[in-house]
């Protein structure tokens, strides 16, 4: 495995490693994803929420990396649900992103105020001229999946959901590995949370590695799961990467999914005022 393994779900090839711009924008956004490329990272996600595709684009026609080598994901965002809307705010996105097609579009929220048939029926027509490769959904749950899946006439070949040691997805990835489809997840380092923990730590030093890549590990090591974590230095985004050169036993694997519910009785005590 390394940083250019693919997941294929739906007749996409996911790249499993990805690279999250969410909360920069302008020349930050721009330097960190010039210098994620460099790095090696072969799958960029942005969202029209974030207002930063203009910086992704420029990046990537600004790199080296030829674009066809290059997963790209946007989002629509959850005001822009009705069907006209779907279709004028993705064809902007394109404009900002400098591309003719996106390889994935997601849903970037599951709302009401318009009804997900419309929504999906409008991806579903960007994609038959052209204009997106693939489409998916995000933050939906096992059975708005299901009814997503239900309602498109392609295949939902992602949910891109907050997975990482201290949050559990275990339903929804019984679901998605059952049905061959990739649970992408985003802030996967909790946040930075995860640095400093001392059970990853101690996993960590028997190979040389952090407790942050351990966590990036952790889920690629799970069938069906991509990562996508953020980092703007080039040290941070070049460790991101770096997790490809060892793998975690059975037995560490089982530590790390034992966080969560520690995680979670900590927080129980803390909020009834006892110690961890």
């Amino acid at each position: 495995m390394n940083a250019n393994t693919t997941i294929d779900a739906g007749g996409a090839e996911i790249p499993v490693l990805g690279f999250g711009t969410a909360r920069m924008t302008g020349d930050e956004c721009r330097r960190a994803v010039e210098t994620a490329l460099e790095v090696g990272y072969r799958h960029v996600d942005t969202a029209q929420l974030y207002d930063n595709e203009d910086a992704v684009g420029d990046a990537l026609a600004e790199g080296d990396v030829p674009r066809e080598d290059v997963f790209v994901v946007t989002k629509v965002d959850t005001g822009n649900l009705a069907h006209g809307d779907v279709l004028e705010s993705t064809r902007a996105s394109l404009e900002r992103l400098g591309l003719d097609a996106v390889d994935l579009l997601l849903i970037h929220a599951p709302r009401d105020h318009a009804p997900l048939e419309e929504t999906l029926g409008a991806m579903n027509e960007l994609q038959a001229e052209g204009a997106v490769d693939h489409v998916g959904v995000s933050n939906f749950s096992v059975d708005r999946l299901e009814r997503a899946r239900e309602l498109s006439e392609t295949p939902i070949v992602t949910n891109q959901v907050k997975y990482h040691p201290y949050h559990r997805q275990d339903d929804l990835l019984s679901y998605c590995v059952d049905e061959e489809i990739v649970l992408t997840a985003y802030s996967p380092l909790a946040e930075g949370a995860v640095v400093g923990d001392d059970r990853l730590e101690e996993i960590g030093d028997r190979y040389g590695k952090s407790a942050a890549q351990v966590a990036l590990r952790w889920l690629l090591q799970q069938p069906s799961v991509a990562a996508i974590p953020k980092a703007s230095s080039r040290e941070h985004i070049g460790a991101n990467a770096d997790v490809f050169d060892f793998e975690l036993s059975t037995d560490e694997m089982e530590t790390v999914f034992e966080l969560t519910e520690r995680s979670l009785a900590s927080r129980i005590a803390s909020k009834i005022g006892l110690s961890d």
